[in-house]
This record gives structure tokens, C-alpha cells and sequence, in this order.
């Protein structure tokens, strides 16, 4: 973009864009953002679309500098379909946009899974084990992407601790670590595992 800012919407006939549309346009020039920024709200009025005011915004996502002194203050990062984005350092030193699960999701997924095992605390074991690992899988088909290992181990140390807690509550019976280890055994809960990697090659 040098002169003018150009925003191309497909005009084709019959094509529609869905109610909710996200997007994420990324600049490497603050003028050009600014400049997209105060033309895309008209050239979606024109096609009779919005853009939702309390989620637009212009993020200063820029890479850190080399080397980042410690009074640069915290990373800049920004939250997006569930995930926090923020710049980390690669095994190799280079600094890349990582992914991890955001806080308000992670505290929204683990107190969704602690009301399922307390309204759910009397059913029998096997049943109750057997829905846990769905949600557990279902959890990982969303979140397991590369680099956020540590938030699904999170994930599902919570969830041993949370099902433990509730199962002890079904009698005057503690569920001890012990017998919950064993417990475990027979009905072991999936361990995380990142179903979109980055660097995973599709076979043809």
C-alpha cells in the first residue's frame, strides 16, 4: 500500500459471508493499519455489514526488540477464538507468535467440568468415565496445537484433581491419592495431545 488503501471484498454472485465473521488482518506499517482501519467500516456498510464495535480494535503486536531488556515491560499479546497470541523464543532462539489456551477459556472449560462431575457424582464409574474422556478429547481437538503443551497438562491435572474431588464425595468413603491412582488405572483419563501440530507433514 502506498498511496491509497484498497479493501476488496468477494463480489461474486450468490456469495455470502456468514453471520459472525472473524478476522485478523496483520500490517507492518502503523499508518497502513490505521488507514484499513477507518475505510473497512464503509466498504462493509456498502454490502450492508457491520463491524461489531467492542471487538475492533488495533492491537501493537510488534516483535520484540533484540535483545529485550527487562524494562520493555510485559509481551504484547492479544486474545483471539479462545487462544492468547503472544511472541516467545523458538528452541532455536528466534522469536515466533505462540499460542495458549487463554485464561478466561481455561477457567470457563475447568468449572464446566467441575459442574458435570458434581451433578454427575452419583452415576456409576464407568459411565462417568467414559463422557469424561469425550470431553477430554473434545478439549484437546480444540486446543492441542503446537506450543500449547503446558496448558493441556494443565488441562488435565485439573481434570484428575476436579473428578477425584467429586468422587470422594459420593460417600463417607475418602478418596485417597491411592486409591485413586488405582482408580486410575482402570479408568485412565486421555493424556493431552496436540492433534494440529505445526510441523506435522500431511502424507499424500
Amino acid at each position: 500500500m502506498s498511496r491509497e488503501v484498497h479493501v476488496r471484498i468477494c463480489e461474486d454472485p450468490g456469495v455470502r459471508f456468514p453471520r459472525v465473521t472473524r478476522l485478523v488482518i496483520a500490517f507492518s506499517n502503523r499508518r497502513e493499519a490505521r488507514k484499513v482501519l477507518a475505510v473497512l467500516p464503509k466498504r462493509f456498510a456498502k454490502y450492508g455489514l457491520t463491524l461489531h464495535p467492542g471487538k475492533t480494535r488495533l492491537v501493537d503486536f510488534r516483535r520484540p526488540p533484540r535483545p529485550s531488556p527487562p524494562q520493555d515491560g510485559p509481551p504484547r499479546t492479544f486474545e483471539f477464538l479462545g487462544f492468547t497470541h503472544y511472541w516467545a523464543r523458538s528452541r532455536r532462539g528466534h522469536w515466533a507468535v505462540t499460542r495458549k489456551t487463554a485464561p478466561s477459556r481455561f477457567s470457563r472449560a475447568t468449572r464446566s467440568l467441575t459442574q458435570w462431575c458434581r451433578r454427575n457424582r452419583h452415576q456409576k464409574v464407568g459411565w462417568q468415565h467414559r463422557l469424561l474422556v469425550q470431553k477430554l478429547r473434545g478439549h484437546y481437538g480444540y486446543y492441542g496445537i503446537t506450543g500449547n503443551g503446558r496448558a493441556l497438562e494443565r488441562f488435565w491435572e485439573a481434570a484428575k484433581r476436579i473428578w477425584r474431588t467429586w468422587l470422594g464425595r459420593r460417600s463417607d468413603r475418602p478418596m485417597t491419592w491411592a486409591r485413586f491412582v488405582r482408580l486410575m488405572q482402570r479408568y485412565p483419563l486421555p493424556k493431552p495431545v496436540v492433534v494440529h501440530s505445526a510441523w506435522r507433514v500431511a502424507k499424500p
